[in-house]
């Protein structure tokens, strides 16, 4: 439900050519235990940029250079998808906990 939502959202931020399913990896990560307690969906931004040559370097490399470009798409994403998911899950106000 929340990938659906997600990928909705990117499609309409960058045009879905600009969403891409990324392969899956073994990751250390928690977010399978916040997957548990609620709607999740785990998205990555593009921030390297092949036109810099010395951005061609790992994302954990100390050498990787990121296209902070990229950054403001990235937070305008995280924004939309929380904001319309909110939106279209709200309680309605009278039916809140008084």
């Amino acid at each position: 439900m929340m990938y659906e939502h997600a990928k909705r959202v990117g499609e309409k931020l960058v045009e879905e050519r600009g969403v891409q399913l990324y392969s899956m990896i073994m990751g250390a990560e928690d977010f399978s235990f916040y997957a548990e307690q609620m709607p999740v969906a785990f998205f990555m931004i593009g921030v390297g940029n092949q036109t810099i040559k010395s951005s061609i370097k790992g994302l954990h490399s100390p050498h990787f250079i990121i296209d902070e470009d990229a950054l403001p798409v990235g937070a305008s994403l995280h924004a939309a998808v929380a904001i319309t998911y909110l939106d279209q899950h709200a309680m309605p106000a009278h039916s809140l906990p008084t």
